[in-house]
């Protein structure tokens, strides 16, 4: 049993896990790290200055929440767009894949199904390039800023549908279920993690600090 459970640890697999690892210590960190900045600076005690840490915590979340809200809502549309398209994109990798695996031995799974036009099968792929096109095309043309965070939504959930089937594009077979379509998952995880670096990292937490931290510098 030992030796079979090993072999199933492919060099695909290892490298599905190193990545996912990745994306959520970039995630988690992010929030991590701010939590305790605004824990040290916040309202809430610290956890050696209180004998009830687990109601300093969430004072201290509460108060995270608020920076995160201030920053986004003082950010410019440009940061908000990037937020917005990280956020749309990591829900629809999830749900694209969760919604795969539910149909995967069945016709229909609530409201979804799978589609085909006469002997083809429609990937969801399809309708995610159409999503993604579009809504860049109108990002393009369009003059409203204000607009520019909303295409990113669409954009980034038409990506998430398209990514999630990107080794059946890359290998023109439809390799989803297999070895080989591990590398979708790999690309969606590489990712989250680069755009959760740059959606969560730096700048509209700062900003977001400064606005509602009454001692933030």
């Amino acid at each position: 049993m030992a030796l079979r459970r090993r072999s199933r640890w492919t060099p695909e697999r290892r490298r599905t896990a190193a990545l996912g690892t990745a994306a959520a210590a970039t995630t988690l960190g992010v929030a991590g790290v701010e939590l305790g900045r605004v824990w040290r600076r916040g309202s809430a005690p610290l956890p050696a200055d209180t004998d009830n840490v687990l109601e300093a915590a969430a004072t201290a979340a509460v108060e995270t929440t608020e920076v995160a809200v201030a920053g986004y809502q003082a950010a410019p549309a440009e940061e908000n767009a990037l937020f917005n398209l990280f956020v749309s994109f990591v829900i629809s990798s999830l749900a694209s894949r969760g919604i795969a695996y539910a149909l995967r031995d069945r016709r229909r799974f609530g409201p979804f199904h799978n589609v085909r036009w006469g002997r083809r099968h429609i990937h969801h792929f399809v309708p995610g390039i159409a999503l993604a096109f579009l809504s860049g095309a109108v990002a393009i043309v369009t003059r409203d800023e204000d607009l520019e965070p909303k295409l990113a939504l669409l954009f980034g959930t038409g990506m998430g549908m398209t990514v999630d089937e990107s080794a059946l594009l890359l290998d023109l077979d439809d390799v989803y279920w297999t070895e080989r379509g591990l590398l979708s998952v790999q690309i969606t995880l590489g990712l989250v993690a680069l755009m959760g670096a740059l959606a969560l990292g730096l700048r509209f937490l700062q900003r977001g600090e400064q606005l509602t931290l009454p001692h933030a510098p």
